[in-house]
């Protein structure tokens, strides 16, 4: 298997530690870009990199090659991935495409009917308020966007605890957080080893609206005793829907406790950073490499077989010769 195939799929692994490191000490805001951004990274170039090599492979299949006018003869001397190799990325393709395709479904499917429960209840300010005893709270996306609470979650948290806990909800619908989690969602599906990264990126946008949900109510021990209570009393968890019962609660509740509002900014920390998108840059690259090597060897095998493209490249060779 190619270093330009393997390179790409793997080099999430390297960015686990680091990630892990910088999460609880970047700004929320900061992690989340960064991590969602070298998320989606990875994934385009894994995705790059087997699409590339499954074309270097099926090229050299006799049907195919006579498509594009060249023997396989000529490309076997420009590439060195068999056609076994070729298979194999082909499906791995072809599996996390269909993979993402359900994924998208499955979502459009629930948040569909997600929303067609919501619409027979009262909305007042995009908050829906639902007679169940049940410890509810969650913030919907699309048509607007809504805010779920159940009356069994208001009645068991004080009036400003109830302020912390829509502040968060409607942090979460105002800064578009849904999007950071498609993003991941999606590339996750595309490669597996992705979702550590993606764990670190929830954790975030749960820090991220805590932050503003403090920053609203002006205390942030209430936004922390909120968070602990609602994260307590809720024994399920809604699908496709952001709470604020989701990430590491206790270590969310340690850093509002702790009341550091200042990011760490250390040597360290922005080593960190330079890594995570040094690695994230150099699986991009990498994927680069694997889709100039086929289309560079294709053009190779055009000039040496000859054809109508070869005799172009051809004579453009022996002007710059004469030159």
């Amino acid at each position: 298997m190619n270093l330009e195939v393997v390179a790409p799929f793997l080099s999430p692994l390297a960015a686990w530690p680091v990630a892990r490191f910088l999460t609880p000490k970047l700004p929320p805001h900061w992690a989340s870009w960064l991590l969602t951004a070298s998320c989606a990274i990875f994934a385009v170039a894994s995705t790059i990199a087997l699409l590339a090599t499954a074309l270097a492979g099926f090229v050299l299949i006799p049907t195919v090659a006579a498509l594009i006018d060249l023997s396989p003869s000529d490309l076997r001397g420009a590439d060195p991935v068999s056609v076994p190799e070729s298979v194999l990325c082909a499906g791995a393709l072809l599996v996390a495409l269909a993979a993402v395709a359900r994924a998208v479904l499955r979502y459009r499917r629930r948040s569909r009917r997600l929303h067609d429960e919501l619409d027979g209840h009262s909305r007042e300010g995009g908050l829906i308020v639902v007679p169940d005893a049940e410890p509810l709270a969650f913030a919907v996306p699309g048509r607007g966007g809504r805010i779920v609470v159940s009356r069994g979650m208001l009645a068991g948290l004080a009036p400003a605890e109830r302020s912390a806990l829509l502040a968060h909800e409607n942090a979460h619908l105002r800064l578009r957080h849904h999007v950071f989690l498609a993003v991941v969602t999606v590339s996750s599906v595309l490669n597996p080893l992705v979702r550590p990264l993606g764990e670190q990126v929830r954790f975030s946008l749960e820090r991220w609206a805590d932050e503003k949900a403090a920053r609203r109510v002006g205390d942030r021990r209430i936004v922390a005793t909120a968070v602990a209570k609602a994260a307590l009393a809720t024994r399920a968890h809604t699908p496709f829907a952001l709470a604020a019962t989701g990430g590491p609660v206790p270590r969310r509740v340690a850093a509002l406790l702790d009341g550091t509002t200042r990011p760490i900014l250390g040597p360290l920390v922005l080593l960190g950073m330079v890594s995570v998108l040094g690695i994230a840059g150099w699986a991009a690259g990498t994927a680069y490499d694997a889709a100039s090597e086929l289309h560079a060897g294709i053009e190779t095998a055009h000039v040496n077989h000859g054809g109508p493209h070869g005799e172009h490249c051809g004579r453009q060779h022996r002007r710059c010769g004469q030159v």
